[in-house]
């Protein structure tokens, strides 16, 4: 997010209007411009976050990817696609993930925000949906454990917090401690698990394996 400037969104429509005539709000404290954008996606050069409305993540996600070229600009997906390979791919490649009716306009402010700093946000239905997808995935169950057991027990509470979408702030409020506090543990999770950042931590927390980057983030 810019210092001096409020945040600038693109909402890219893949699949019918954008669904939220009230949001953002004239008056929104971090957001001061949306555009919305059709296929095929022209996305400005001073957007900070685009967010993708689409009824198919595995067909519109390709399109925007393809339209922003090598630029790195984070995404959130809104779909009412439940499936499971859909959430994991696309938190797979860093993007956040809303599936429709499973949020509200200020989850989504608060889903924007989470972008800026690198936080991947899932609603509640992506987050059960990511958890079943590592369920599924082949793993070695004691190799789990090792790795769960590199973390104190402080740690794995704020990784388990963690993988059910919730960002630094919020996981501070939740354990009643400093977000400084919180940030140094995750920093310290990180390390421990060999992550680059939350997305790769929580795959490596839930037993998933890590693929190539859907998304470039």
């Amino acid at each position: 997010m810019r210092s001096s400037q409020r945040l600038s969104i693109a909402l890219a429509c893949a699949d019918g209007e954008w669904p939220h005539a009230d949001w953002p709000s004239p008056d929104d404290r971090y957001v001061g411009r949306a555009e919305y954008l059709t296929p095929p996606f022209r996305v400005p050069e001073t957007v900070d976050v685009v967010l993708l409305l689409c009824e198919e993540p595995s067909r519109s996600v390709p399109e925007l990817l393809e339209a922003l070229g090598e630029r790195s600009v984070p995404v959130i997906v809104i779909s009412p696609s439940e499936d499971t390979e859909a959430v994991v791919e696309v938190f797979r490649g860093g993007a956040g993930y809303l599936v429709e009716g499973d949020y509200c306009t200020h989850m989504l402010s608060s889903a924007v925000m989470a972008a800026t700093v690198g936080h991947t946000y899932l609603s509640p239905t992506a987050c059960a949906a990511l958890r079943e997808g590592a369920r599924r995935m082949p793993t070695a169950g004691d190799a789990l454990e090792r790795l769960r057991a590199l973390l104190s027990p402080r740690e794995r509470q704020i990784m388990e917090l963690l993988s059910t979408g919730l960002g630094a702030q919020e996981i501070s409020l939740r354990l009643r401690l400093s977000e400084k506090t919180v940030r140094n543990n995750l920093s310290n999770i990180y390390a421990k698990l060999d992550a680059r950042g939350s997305t790769g931590a929580v795959l490596r927390w839930l037993g998933a394996t890590p693929a190539a980057p859907v998304l470039r983030m």
